[in-house]
């Protein structure tokens, strides 16, 4: 299947020259030598296929947005190509493209105008587009008037009104309310069941994990990992935790063909881990609800002042079940020296639905792996919750209901 998205060794510089008149004179032809250069971007590679739903991950600076506005035309590239098949709808920047004096119903004429479509279309979806934007009389009042959610709501009503081959979605959807970014994901996912192509960029990692096939992570302008989204997701999480003495190491798992990511500077690290029933024994398999208890037994490798073990639980798709650290239970270890162990347990009751889960671990000094990062372990152990003799219920918790019913 042919992808309707080619991206081929891109790249942008931003160049500056000695003079306004050289860069004009860059501009028909004549070959001048820029004073300076800047790349963003350099050398990335990737394609889409028709219907898939890809997350580009990175920190900022990264140079995602500039990728995006390649993509969508808005700004070309210094090198490299960019092929696409079908119509692009994208919300990049809020409001990119309105008018602040234009009233929102001016505003959406004029923003479907540009993408295309004639006025008597436009017509014919503007109350479809009122509807979903909900913002009442203020749809006609000058956008200066709006507020960054109002104005959110109108931008991603008209890009999303006609659905298009490729729908691109920047960070603008983080501005919304709760109920709208809900309605949102909701027209999103029923875009996608229609062969929508999706491209989304988000520090939302439940976000791109729930809605893409695939993730890419940017890092200083290259593209430095390309594949599943949890498998992507712990790797930029591990270069964020990354030190200039740190390493960051990927590892395949046996069975399943699963990736670890482990990063951190060693100073501390994880030996042993296990999972135990209300008896003490070891358990790979749990019923619903059952309480268990977390061994770890971390090896202390140089002298640490401080110390905080911290567990994280995850579905198999990598979204986050429920996570926390002995910084927030006030239980931080102080003073401890090398050579030395420290086992921590915790007990809970696996309030979990049916299906694979797997616990992160993390070693640090305060609350984030942000300050020291000693080891960062996602994938440090998989266990099995089935559900024995509870009745049947869909979803990822247990949360066992009392229906009363009243005639």
């Amino acid at each position: 299947m042919s992808p309707v998205l080619k991206v081929s060794r891109v790249g942008k510089a931003f160049q500056e020259y000695a003079s306004e008149l050289q860069r004009f004179a860059n501009w028909f032809g004549l070959v001048i030598r820029p004073a300076s250069q800047h790349w963003v971007l350099r050398d990335v590679s990737f394609s889409v296929a028709p219907g898939e739903a890809v997350g580009i991950i990175g920190q900022n600076g990264a140079g995602k947005s500039t990728l995006l506005k390649m993509i969508t035309g808005t700004l070309p590239p210094t090198e490299g190509s960019v092929e696409v098949v079908g119509r692009i709808s994208a919300i990049l920047e809020l409001g990119m493209g309105f008018n602040p004096e234009l009233t929102g119903r001016q505003n959406v004429y004029h923003s479907a105008g540009l993408m295309g479509f004639d006025r008597q279309q436009i017509t014919c979806a503007i109350h479809e587009i009122e509807a979903f934007a909900e913002i009442g009389e203020y749809f006609d009042q000058a956008v200066r008037t709006y507020s960054s959610g109002m104005q959110m709501r109108v931008a991603f009503a008209v890009a999303t009104a006609f659905r298009p081959a490729i729908l691109i979605v920047d960070e603008a959807l983080s501005v919304g309310d709760a109920y709208f970014q809900h309605k949102c994901f909701e027209r999103i996912r029923s875009f996608q069941k229609e062969g929508t192509t999706l491209l989304i960029v988000s520090h939302d990692n439940s976000a791109v994990q729930a809605l893409c096939d695939r993730a890419v992570l940017l890092d200083r302008g290259h593209l430095i990992k390309d594949g599943a989204p949890s498998e992507v997701i712990d790797f930029y999480n591990a270069l964020i935790a990354e030190k200039e003495n740190a390493t960051v190491s990927v590892n395949q798992l046996d069975g399943d063909g699963a990736v670890q990511t482990i990063s951190g500077t060693g100073e501390a690290v994880v030996g042993e881990i296990s999972l135990h029933d209300e008896n003490g024994d070891p358990v790979e398999f749990i019923n619903v609800g059952a309480p268990v208890e977390l061994r770890v037994k971390v090896r202390i490798a140089k002298d640490i002042p401080r110390l905080v073990f911290g567990y994280m639980l995850k579905d198999r798709f990598g979204k986050q079940m429920f996570g926390t650290n002995t910084y927030h239970t006030d239980q931080v270890e102080s003073d401890l020296v090398a050579g030395s162990e420290v086992v921590f347990s915790t007990s809970f009751n696996a309030n979990l639905g049916a299906g694979s889960y797997s616990v992160s671990t993390a070693l640090v000094s305060t609350d984030t792996h942000l300050v020291d990062n000693f080891e960062w372990r996602d994938l440090a152990l998989v266990f099995t919750v089935s559900n024995f003799d509870k009745p049947y219920f869909v979803g990822s918790n247990w949360m066992p209901p009392v229906f009363k019913v009243t005639k």
